[in-house]
């Protein structure tokens, strides 16, 4: 069975460029006095605002000999400076790279290394990292490699008088196009970098405008990183339609909560790390709805308990929880709508708009029917051109053009999906995916451990949890969470994708084939206790 578009009508989306820069001149000149965003800091910015400052930040980079096809590296925290480069950067018709702050030097390197960047762009601290040392680090191991550090959004701009005129944009669905190359937050060892256009993101951006019915009077909270593909999501649908988003460059989750309080949000976000914080609020301040201007609470990212949607109905406001699902090869292929029962809320991601589609398949390549899981697949004018690394290119698509997800879902009878599982060994840690291989190549070397699996275990809190399960060298004296977390610290490991649960076994089962049976550890380990708040570093 395939799930298709149910609403043709792209016009009720918004403005309907291919290109971002030209959106960004459209939607300035047809509403340049209305409120583009409102940050932590009581900032308040115009559509006409955010177009000046990105017109701004494209002249002072031409300036610094920024052009048409070079590759631009950047990882900047969220706010409305970092959105306005990335408008500067398609100005400029150049490619750039996003990457999320999170990143350290090992991955950082390999990213703008393999991207061939021109130029890395940081902030000089956030959240107490000094990102100026490592571009410096990064830059002494890439050759070529420029780097511009900005101090507190304090960016050098230029004389807009200077540019030369944009380029026309690409036809839409043409690898002409390709502007953008966002990295996957580890399916494999290495990340691997996804090529996108402007009309492919756009196209995402309308699928959120279409289906969540989207209007210029909703407030939309903005808080998931804008170097993620969902980020940028978040500033396209701005400009498709002209809402106003409330942005924060760090999530707190009090102050947080407050300012979109304040700000009298109505579509608040993003994923079950955010839901959950804001739960809690409600209950320790007795406060429900603790949105009163809310319609949803937007999900997505990772599975969730079902009776979380109902939850934030009742606590947060609005209808509850409207998902979607996609991918950073293919993002946003579906949402929900508000007019979803609260059933369908609970557990289903939603249906395409907009000219995507979605197919389940089974082991022999046949398409299953209605209820029946397979792997789901996808394709759509939002669907990426290929990656950086172009070896993985070959098993990307099927014969028809569909993405291979890795991902087990279904369709009801509308086309409606539901995921339920995964077929890559991937952990998905507050929203972010953390590939269990990688994670096992750096315990590897840990000399108290013989042998080890690492796998995902279900978490309340963060979607799943990273859970190593060892056996021991020396039974005698088995590795424990800290003296794992002791040994990964010596590694280029992330932190984020420490193991947060050691479960210590005699022996792991393998297959015929010598694979780890990890279904079994899954199922024995899934509902262990696992947290030690005093020894675990994971944030």
């Amino acid at each position: 069975m395939t799930g298709t578009t149910t609403e043709p009508r792209l016009d009720a989306a918004g403005l309907t460029s291919s290109s971002i820069w030209q959106l960004a001149c459209d939607r300035a000149a047809l509403t340049p006095d209305a409120e583009f965003a409102v940050d932590e800091r009581g900032r308040h910015v115009t559509f006409a605002d955010f177009r000046a400052l990105a017109e701004g930040i494209a002249a002072g980079l031409a300036e610094r000999g920024v052009g048409a096809g070079d590759v631009v590296s950047w990882q900047l925290p969220t706010s409305v400076e970092s959105m306005a480069l990335s408008v500067a950067l398609t100005r400029l018709g150049a490619v750039q790279n996003p990457i999320i702050p999170m990143l350290r030097a090992a991955e950082v390197g390999f990213i703008v290394r393999q991207v061939g960047a021109g130029l890395l762009v940081v902030p000089r601290v956030h959240r107490g990292f000094d990102h100026a040392a490592m571009a410096e680090q990064v830059q002494g191991a890439v050759e070529g490699l420029g780097v511009l550090v900005i101090d507190d959004d304090a960016w050098e701009v230029g004389d807009p008088g200077r540019l030369p005129a944009p380029a026309p944009a690409p036809a839409p669905g043409t690898a002409d196009g390709v502007g953008w190359i966002f990295y996957t937050s580890g399916t494999t060892a290495d990340p691997k970098g996804v090529k996108h256009s402007d009309a492919g993101l756009l196209a995402a951006a309308r699928t959120f405008v279409l289906n969540l019915e989207a209007t210029a009077e909703d407030r939309c909270a903005a808080f998931v990183p804008v170097a993620h593909v969902g980020g940028i999501a978040h500033l396209l649908h701005s400009l498709l339609i002209g809402h106003t988003l409330i942005v924060s460059s760090v999530f707190d989750p009090e102050t947080n909560a407050d300012l979109l309080i304040e700000q009298r949000a109505t579509l608040i976000g993003s994923g079950l790390p955010f839901t959950n914080e804001y739960l809690r609020i409600s209950a320790e301040r007795d406060v429900a709805p603790l949105f009163p201007h809310a319609r949803a609470t937007l999900g997505g990212g990772s599975g969730r308990p079902y009776a979380l949607s109902a939850a934030a109905a009742e606590r947060l406001g609005g209808v509850g929880i409207i998902s979607g699902y996609g991918m950073t090869e293919c993002p946003y292929i579906t949402w929900g709508t508000p007019h979803d029962t609260a059933e369908q809320h609970a557990g289903c991601e939603g249906i395409p708009a907009g000219g995507g589609e979605v197919r389940i398949v089974g082991p022999e390549e046949t398409l299953l029917g209605v209820g029946e899981i397979g792997e789901i697949r996808v394709r759509g004018p939002q669907l990426f051109h290929g990656y950086v690394d172009e070896a993985l290119d070959a098993h990307a698509l099927d014969d028809d053009g569909f993405f291979r997800s890795g991902d087990l879902g279904c369709l009801d009878a509308d086309g409606r999906l539901a995921v339920t599982g995964r077929l890559k060994d991937v952990i998905v840690r507050k929203m972010e995916n953390i590939s269990a291989q990688e994670v096992e190549s750096s315990l590897m070397g840990d000399p108290a451990i013989a042998d080890l699996a690492v796998i995902g275990l279900p978490d309340p809190v963060t979607g799943e949890r990273v859970c190593a399960v060892v056996v021991p060298r020396d039974p005698q004296s088995p590795p424990t969470l800290a003296s794992v977390q002791a040994f990964l610290r010596s590694t280029t490991l992330n932190v984020r994708k420490f193991p947060e649960q050691v479960e210590v076994v005699e022996s792991l089962a393998r297959n015929s084939l010598g694979k780890l049976v990890k279904s079994d550890l899954r199922q024995r380990f899934a509902h262990a206790a696992g947290r030690d708040p005093q020894t675990s570093e994971t944030t």
